[in-house]
């Protein structure tokens, strides 16, 4: 019996001039929990694919129970044990718990009726190994990320799953999501499953992997036991630098006109009697579990939701944004969390995406200043740093921590004194991530902006903010300044709420 489930061997894929892996080598034992890392286009989603036979690498080998294979596509890679699980989850959100379980067994069988008892029970005895509880009547789509995310999980075990493959599984849990996931892949691993975590979460990683290997520019540069490693570590093996950020601590004047103050706002059902300040300069963080009212505050603000409010004055005069042009003319900003789906137009260009924001000030008659158009996205593309060949580049060619630099840009072009920022490295790689925080202090700093950074990162909260904010049921229940400021003490706060 070979000591490995799945070996790849001196792995090469090319795509036209570009090598997306160089030779790399990923070995996985079964039931071992194994960590896959490395900056976005390190070559994790293309090592992936060859694992599960949607890619036929160009040289090396992939051998399954200590034997190559010959021909592997994914009906070889399934027969074979590997199921993925990709972010969206790739399921049928109109189709009930039971039916998404059922339904790719009842195609290999080639079935043309539904069986529905035996789909219930299916589903039944499925999630009973798994330890959970799930409507099975549901429909897919009214579930939550974590119940999406089980029945995913459930899926892949009624495949006779000897590895599952997590890409960025905790992305939209909370922390009490997170350690219910964690619980039961170490019931997968007692059960003799392998999973193989591909995340960008350093906490995490420590957390739950026994193993790790880290990816850069296609080759595997770093692979070991994770006791092996500390947070350090990992970063100088993802990016070849030393990264470390010193907290970034401002002298603010408290005696200046706040640039934004709330007092007793609420939005029905979602958020309660919630008062805030914000100066000039001043970095402001706000956490809380999802679900807390957290992203209800940050719309209202933006007067994206019907609110109330006994104050709200921006730069000491009173101004309440009933929509989101108003307070865009009052010089606030928001960029959401879900870039993808609620900010960016993907198939369009950078300077396009841009502009977006400011096509009124652009007009000229009927048309627009294209002159003016180019000069101000050019302006912005450098200093918001985007690698990219140039602001005719579609947005959806980017990586994450790119794009989320091109929506930082687009709002920075209204002139807005006010940001407001909801997960702002959500789904970033290390680098750019440390990019992104080195671009907002900087407006902080220099520009006088006052930033809201709204975030499930605590080390990014601590790492930033002057101050962090802990919401709760719609509520502000703690808040953490100065020497208490730490991340220990704001995720002691966090636990005491699951």
């Amino acid at each position: 019996m070979s000591e490995y489930l799945i070996e790849l061997k001196n792995i090469s894929k090319r795509f036209g001039g570009v090598r997306a892996l160089d030779g790399v080598s990923l070995a996985i034992r079964p039931g071992e929990i194994h960590c896959l890392a490395g900056e976005n286009g390190s070559g994790k989603s293309t090592i992936i694919k060859v694992m599960s036979g949607i890619y036929t690498p160009d040289e090396g080998e992939i051998w399954i129970d200590g034997a190559p294979v010959g021909s592997y596509d994914p009906i070889r890679a399934v027969h074979s044990g590997v199921q993925v699980i990709y972010q969206d989850f790739s399921l049928f959100g109109n189709l009930t718990v039971a039916e998404n379980l059922a339904i790719n067994s009842f195609l290999l069988e080639d079935r043309k009726r539904m069986d529905w008892a035996r789909a219930r029970q299916m589903a039944k005895d499925v999630l009973a190994r798994l330890g959970v509880k799930i409507d099975i009547d549901a429909e897919v789509e009214s579930l939550p990320a974590s119940g999406k995310q089980l029945v995913a999980i459930a899926r892949a075990l009624l495949a006779e799953a000897r590895l599952i493959i997590m890409d960025e599984p905790t992305t939209a849990l909370t922390g009490k999501e997170v350690d219910a996931l964690f619980g039961i892949v170490r019931d997968l691993k007692a059960q003799g499953i392998a999973t193989l975590f591909v995340s960008h979460k350093m906490r995490e990683m420590l957390e739950i992997s026994e193993r790790l290997t880290v990816f850069r520019n296609g080759r595997k540069v770093a692979e070991g036991p994770m006791s092996e490693f500390d947070e350090p570590a990992i970063i100088r093996a993802m990016t070849g630098l030393e990264l470390e950020e010193t907290p970034y601590r401002p002298d603010i004047d408290m005696t200046a006109v706040p640039a934004l103050e709330v007092e007793g706002l609420s939005v029905s059902g979602l958020v309660n009697n919630v008062s805030l300040t914000v100066r000039p300069g001043e970095i402001v963080g706000i956490t809380g579990p999802i679900g807390s009212g957290r992203t209800e505050l940050a719309r209202a603000l933006f007067g994206m939701e019907t609110a109330a409010a006994r104050k709200f004055r921006i730069f000491g005069k009173d101004a309440f944004p009933r929509s989101v042009q108003e307070a865009i003319e009052l010089g606030i900003a928001y960029v959401p969390e879900d870039r993808l789906t609620e900010g960016l137009f993907l198939s369009q260009s950078i300077e396009r995406n841009m502009v977006v924001s400011i096509l009124d000030w652009l007009r000229k008659g009927l048309f627009l200043d294209r002159k003016a158009m180019r000069s101000r996205t050019e302006e912005m593309f450098g200093a918001m740093q985007i690698a990219a060949p140039s602001p005719e580049t579609p947005v959806g060619f980017l990586s994450g921590g790119n794009a989320q630099r091109v929506m930082l840009g687009r709002w920075l072009l209204t002139g807005a004194k006010i940001l407001i920022l909801n997960g702002p490295t959500v789904g970033v790689d290390i680098g750019s991530k440390a990019k992104i925080h080195q671009i907002i202090r900087g407006l902080a700093e220099k520009e006088g902006l006052a930033v809201l950074m709204i975030s499930d990162d605590v080390p990014e909260l601590t790492g930033n903010c002057n101050r962090v904010h802990v919401m709760h049921e719609g509520r502000m229940v703690a808040t953490f300044s100065g020497d208490d400021m730490t991340d220990d003490n704001i995720n002691d706060s966090l636990k005491a709420l699951r």
